[in-house]
């Protein structure tokens, strides 16, 4: 699809054109069976008097202004309280709603937030800076169908907006959808080519689709664009991985771990190179930094024992999967590697909880190789 990048970006331009054309009718479709195009002001849900004697007004005002006081001081959950009793007083005020929008996003409270903009955009249904904060509020909520139609009516409202298509970008990718993902980016380096979010997601894209050779072409491009970014050196690395060139992919790694030492995510990928090498020793320090930098990732306490396992540290293994079970209590395959330490250190009955245990949690889960892999086990005491 990318061909030349740095030449096809009238093409681009057009093919998302016909691109957002022909997502028009289906997010249509799920709008209106989604609600957000018929939802009815509040004032007409619930009967609310509007200001029409001065004492209401002077009180709007006071309201407005005290809850702006709460929003500069961080209490944002009496700034909600003030801003509804304001809702209360002027149900026709899309500003407002909007506000409990923003202060709800704040919080945390997306679905919330979420409900407040459909309020905003009921009764301004062609601002698209309500339709943005809507797409995110639905984004995080977990909402991505209704949170793609926000973004899209967001960019058929603004269609220069460039973080209207990286927010629409963004519901795609999490969907799985990476080939509308690529097209949203692709428009917004169209629109913005010194966007370096954009290049880095769609570095990304392109590599979970598997277009290995053209992911490295696109991000090749990209690092002699924005030599510092870690993350354009990450998504190279994988892409370089897929080809079979281990050693460029670390060289790649370590490059961005000197950017970023406190990138997680290029620590584990670094470990996990390194495990695949049998460099155990260097894996582990790998492993280590993760868990001191995030010492509640249970990912990097699976892989230290993983590889404590694999250097016969059978004590080192059994402390570090009693560490894992405590931070995730359900993690089956935490109790399986504790009873196989366990039994390697000839604590036998300790070493049959522990199985018995995974067992119980695999079948739970329906988890049949498990299972079997458990059983096995136990029939060597």
């Amino acid at each position: 699809m990318m061909g030349n990048v740095q030449s096809d970006r009238n093409q681009t331009k057009t093919a998302f054109g016909q691109f957002l054309s022909q997502m028009m009718l289906p997010l249509a479709i799920a709008c209106l069976a989604s609600g957000l195009t018929a939802i009815a002001p509040l004032a007409a849900q619930v009967e609310r008097p509007l200001p029409s004697s001065q004492q209401q007004k002077e009180q709007l005002s006071e309201l407005l202004r005290l809850g702006r006081e709460y929003v500069d001081a961080g209490d944002y959950a009496n700034a909600i309280a003030i801003y509804e009793r304001a809702a209360y007083l002027d149900g026709q005020n899309p500003k407002i709603f909007s506000g409990i929008g923003y202060l709800q996003a704040r919080q945390g409270n997306y679905t919330a937030a979420a409900k407040a903009y459909q309020q905003a955009l009921s009764l301004d249904p062609n601002n698209p800076e309500f339709y943005y904060a809507l797409g995110y509020s639905l984004a995080n909520a977990g909402d991505y169908a209704n949170a793609a139609v926000a973004y899209y009516y967001a960019a058929k409202l603004s269609p220069k907006d460039v973080k209207n298509y990286i927010g629409l970008g963004v519901v795609f990718l999490r969907q799985g959808d990476y080939a509308r993902a690529t097209e949203a980016y692709q428009r917004v380096i169209a629109l913005d080519p010194n966007n370096q979010q954009a290049h880095e997601i769609m570095g990304a894209a392109l590599v979970r689709q598997n277009k290995t050779d053209e992911a490295i072409q696109f991000l090749e491009s990209s690092l002699r664009r924005f030599s510092n970014s870690s993350e354009l050196r990450v998504q190279l690395a994988t892409a370089t991985l897929a080809k079979g060139d281990t050693q460029a992919s670390l060289n790649l790694l370590q490059e961005a771990e000197r950017l970023d030492p406190s990138n997680m995510a290029v620590q584990m990928r670094i470990g996990s190179i390194l495990e695949k090498q049998q460099d155990l020793n260097g894996a582990l320090r790998a492993y280590q930094r993760v868990s001191s930098l995030e010492p509640k990732s249970i990912e990097a306490r699976m892989a230290i024992g993983r590889v404590m396992l694999a250097q016969q540290d059978y004590l080192g293994a059994v402390v570090t999967y009693k560490d894992a079970i405590e931070l995730d209590p359900q993690n089956a395959d935490a109790y399986y590697n504790l009873g196989v330490a366990l039994k390697a250190r000839g604590r036998n009955a300790e070493a049959k909880e522990a199985l018995n245990s995974a067992k119980q949690i695999y079948q739970s889960q329906g988890n049949s190789e498990g299972i079997a892999k458990v059983e096995k086990l136990l029939q060597e005491f």
